[in-house]
């Protein structure tokens, strides 16, 4: 009879609302005020909350329909870079100037470059401009989901040195994401072998670390992010119709103006790819299979 009244008593405790039960476990160690972390970009937001989980709170500057390559950020998001303890840089063009102005007025905030030990691609350029770009780098490297890894391993090196009473949760959600991206770089290879050594035409040459992954060529319609001149653009639409090209890729980021034109030139249509949605891994996926829904083995 005492031992059935134990009983009782436990389960009525374990229900009662604010005491904490075997479920509440697993947060434990979590706390009260995660670490605020500023990212760029939608990508590299979604690798620093998968490392990060309960213990970060990220902030994104550029978001959806924005533009990168010309982006400034808002007051209010300087104001929260001020109050943040680490910033994770990628390499997209408006960041050299921010980061300048960061380090003159916040010191004290740790920033890393995500970028840091991967073989940068060089941009790419129009064959109508012969000024000296040979520095310029690409920064999409986030659209390879193995260099996406590295970067990821990146993040959890700067969140463990700032907070290490983290680092058993930062090791488990790292190892946790570097199976998805495993799995996520399978699937891309399965759906995009059969169109191994194809061009796909793009608006903006934002895939070459893609198609460097997955045995693809990338012709761009708009680089050095100018106007498409009319002997470049007649060039494109010969070479698309040669090839038998029907569809012209673009991005929710730039205008579909040009790439419209030519889509109208060669009988084809435009299908949009986002390299800076969220969703990382189900981006690529959807990514791949319209790639590959566009250009079927064998044309």
């Amino acid at each position: 009879m005492n031992s059935r009244l134990v009983r009782l008593v436990l389960f009525f405790c374990l229900c009662l609302p604010g005491l904490p039960g075997p479920a509440l476990a697993a947060d434990a160690g979590a706390p009260a005020h995660p670490m605020q972390v500023v990212v760029s970009i939608l990508p590299a937001a979604y690798l620093a909350e998968r490392v990060g989980g309960e213990r970060v709170r990220v902030e994104t500057l550029v978001q959806p329909g924005h533009n990168p390559h010309t982006y400034v950020p808002t007051p209010l998001q300087m104001a929260r870079l001020a109050n943040a303890r680490i910033f994770f840089r990628i390499g997209v063009p408006f960041e050299a100037a921010l980061i300048t102005k960061l380090r003159r007025t916040v010191p004290d905030l740790t920033i890393i470059d995500l970028q840091e030990g991967i073989e940068l691609l060089p941009a790419e350029e129009s064959d109508e401009e012969h000024h000296d770009h040979r520095d310029d780098l690409d920064p999409h490297s986030w659209l390879d989901p193995n260099l996406a890894r590295l970067q990821a391993e990146r993040i959890h090196a700067g969140l463990v040195a700032l907070d290490p009473p983290g680092r058993q949760a930062y090791d488990r959600n790292l190892a946790e994401l570097r199976k998805d991206l495993q799995e996520i770089d399978r699937t891309l290879r399965t759906i995009l072998a059969p169109l191994a050594g194809q061009t796909i035409y793009v608006f903006h040459p934002a895939y070459g670390y893609f198609c460097r992954a997955y045995g693809l060529k990338q012709k761009a319609i708009n680089v050095q992010g100018k106007e498409t001149g009319a002997r470049h653009l007649a060039r494109l639409i010969e070479e698309a119709q040669r090839e038998g090209v029907r569809v012209i890729f673009v991005q929710p980021q730039f205008s579909e103006k040009t790439a419209a034109t030519i889509a109208e030139a060669i009988g084809g249509s435009v299908v949009a790819l986002d390299p800076l949605a969220y969703d990382y891994l189900d981006n690529l996926k959807a990514m791949a299979r319209r790639i590959a829904a566009a250009r079927p083995a064998g044309e």
